[in-house]
């Protein structure tokens, strides 16, 4: 027996379980696929990666499994990546979905064993894919083109390297390709420090008018968006919202002028990355102004080339005033473990405080709740600060249920008490300027109280630190009492 032929024997005994081919796949249209998968420790779970491969527009017509160690060649070991090879070929495989991030060397190698035109799409490649279908703005333009480039540039110097003729869909021909990706790279690098430092500017422009920001993240399908729409002000809730309001929704890296942007609409689908662009709405919090942002959806197993790309957008949860990470309650516990830890990795470090929001918990009964708590603690307890520093800035987990709102007031009464707040009392002689400093405090919602006593007034201000100071200097300088 040959060293292969052993070496496949092996691979089959380790085996998660036999391939198969589906026949009752749907949408003959759509690029069919066979999914593979490795892992060291336990069985593939393929069922992330097969909903992934849908929303791309790929039909999974089998899957290949594996439980062992990387394969340096094709990360699969050989005799399984025969095994895929042969089942591509039987089932007419015009792609194969790796749930996993492959070297340039492993996507080569595997791209030569299948047959001829099957194209290889490992988790980056195929999350890309879906980025592009979400982008919608110039700033996700630039971001996904940046994660592209970044994807393709060791790909590229492995095909030139190779001398290979695989089309990697890069122009000019030859090593000059390399220069010109590193040299897009670089332009995309510059138009995002802009996109960066224009939306720095503009968060610092809303809070000088007093709004709190908040921003929510987490993996993707946890229910971020679904959440952002609740407590928007378009809803009528006592907590969270000042009433109810015809005005759409917006994104908020279109429109420059309003607070909260005015274009568009917050999508809300069970639909991985139905959000890239950041969007902005009013939300008012315990009396407090806020803009709410949600963000992009976070997915396991990115390479930190790709999540970097994506910095204008993880920004926004990392400069706000306090951010809201949501964890889908429902999910088992390895999955909640595992989606946390992705999405703590990517956020890093924050500016403020972090409330952790389990969500749908209607879907889950007390025991379910509990396990979803103990998960979540569990990762928080293994993290350390060099791990993920935003650990760090976690509040306690807040239950929610945006289905039959329960947890919503606990969820605003924690919010209130994160968000950055300082007191003051000025008393001031009644008049015309201390009416007009009056009447600034006002628009920035930070006068609590006003109390009159004949020719002065006692005003009372709470909210962000920084307006109240502005406040009560302006207060001040209107005329102290006699």
């Amino acid at each position: 027996m040959s060293r292969d032929d052993d070496d496949a024997t092996n691979e089959r005994d380790e085996s998660s379980g036999p391939s198969t081919t589906e026949t009752d796949a749907a949408h003959s249209d759509a690029t069919r696929a066979i999914v593979a998968a490795r892992s060291e420790d336990d069985p593939p779970d393929t069922t992330e990666i097969r909903e992934l491969a849908a929303a791309a527009g790929y039909t999974v017509v089998g899957e290949v499994t594996q439980r062992r160690r990387e394969d340096p060649t094709y990360d699969l070991g050989r005799g399984k990546a025969e095994e895929l090879m042969r089942l591509a070929a039987d089932a007419d495989a015009e792609a194969v979905i790796y749930d996993g991030s492959l070297s340039p060397g492993q996507t080569f190698s595997l791209g030569d064993l299948l047959p001829t035109g099957t194209a290889v799409v490992d988790r980056p490649r195929l999350a890309l894919e879906l980025f592009a279908d979400a982008a919608d703005s110039r700033a996700a333009d630039r971001q996904l083109e940046l994660a592209r480039l970044r994807y393709e540039l060791p790909r590229l110097r492995e095909a030139v390297a190779r001398d290979a003729s695989e089309d990697v869909r890069l122009r000019p021909e030859g090593d000059s390709r390399v220069l010109d990706v590193e040299k897009r790279i670089e332009s995309a690098e510059r138009a995002l420090d802009e996109i960066a430092d224009d939306r720095a500017a503009r968060r610092a422009e809303r809070r000088d008018a007093g709004f709190d920001l908040i921003a929510l993240a987490g993996y993707t399908n946890a229910g971020k968006s679904t959440l952002a729409r609740r407590l928007a002000d378009e809803v009528d809730d006592p907590d969270f919202g000042a009433g109810a309001s015809d005005r759409p929704a917006a994104r908020a890296d279109t429109a420059a002028g309003d607070p909260a942007d005015d274009a568009g609409a917050l999508a809300v689908a069970d639909r991985p990355f139905e959000t890239l662009s950041t969007t902005t709405r009013r939300a008012t919090v315990a009396g407090r102004r806020t803009l709410l942002t949600d963000t992009v959806g976070f997915l396991d197993g990115l390479p930190h080339e790709a999540v970097r790309s994506f910095r204008a957008t993880i920004d926004a949860v990392r400069a706000a005033d306090c951010a809201l990470l949501v964890v889908d309650a429902s999910d088992d516990p390895a999955a909640l473990r595992r989606k946390l830890s992705a999405s703590l990795s990517a956020i890093e470090a924050t500016d403020g405080p972090v409330v952790p929001v389990l969500s749908k918990v209607d879907e889950v009964d007390a025991d379910g709740l509990a396990s979803a708590v103990e998960a979540y603690e569990t990762v928080v307890a293994e993290l350390g600060p060099r791990d993920a520093p935003v650990a760090d800035a976690l509040r306690s987990p807040v239950p929610v249920s945006v289905r039959d709102e329960s947890g919503l007031g606990d969820l605003a009464d924690t919010v209130a008490d994160a968000l950055p707040t300082a007191t003051a009392t000025v008393e001031v002689q009644n008049g015309g300027d201390a009416q007009a400093a009056l009447s600034w405090a006002y628009d920035r919602a930070v006068v609590a109280g006003v109390e009159y006593g004949g020719e002065t007034m006692a005003v009372d201000l709470a909210g962000r630190p920084d307006v109240v100071a502005e406040a009560e200097r302006r207060l001040r300088g209107a005329g102290s009492p006699p």
